[in-house]
């Protein structure tokens, strides 16, 4: 067995251990795992559709450098036909993922905003489906026998 000197010393409850067997502090394990972040503004898990749009991208640059060399048998030029792909098929698909994102969020907004007022005006004189039901009920004619 071997004595592994560790040689931190730990004043915080919160603690793990290391590959080594040695005991260390939450601020040293956060500065391990930050060492290797990017700016914030290179993080792209914060932009919605990024990672998919990157990989869209990924597939139409092979696919139109591929066609491309296929029928013209151009290395030069079928690179920078698959590079102009991989730019159109990432921006496209990124675009379509935003508005359909951006449409969701309308609608959650639109559906909250219609939950609040159902709930505020409901069981009032203010209430429009009490309003559409007095409506309904007279313009039903009675039935006559």
């Amino acid at each position: 067995m071997r004595d592994v000197s560790c040689g931190l010393k730990s004043d915080s409850n919160k603690e793990s251990i290391d590959k080594r067997g040695c005991k260390m502090s939450r601020e040293e394990d956060d500065s391990k795992s930050k060492a290797f972040r990017l700016p914030e503004a290179l993080d792209i898990r914060k932009f919605p559709c990024v990672r998919n749009a990157v990989l869209h991208g990924a597939g139409g640059s092979v696919v139109f450098g591929l066609l491309h060399f296929l029928f013209t048998s151009r290395v030069r030029r079928s690179f920078d036909v698959g590079y102009a792909g991989f730019l159109v098929t990432t921006l496209s698909s990124w675009v379509y993922c935003h508005f359909k994102t951006f449409q969701l969020l309308v609608e959650k907004k639109q559906t909250q905003y219609a939950i609040k007022n159902k709930l505020l005006y409901e069981g009032t004189s203010l209430d429009p489906t009490k309003k559409a039901t007095e409506q309904s009920t007279a313009q039903v004619p009675p039935e006559s026998t």
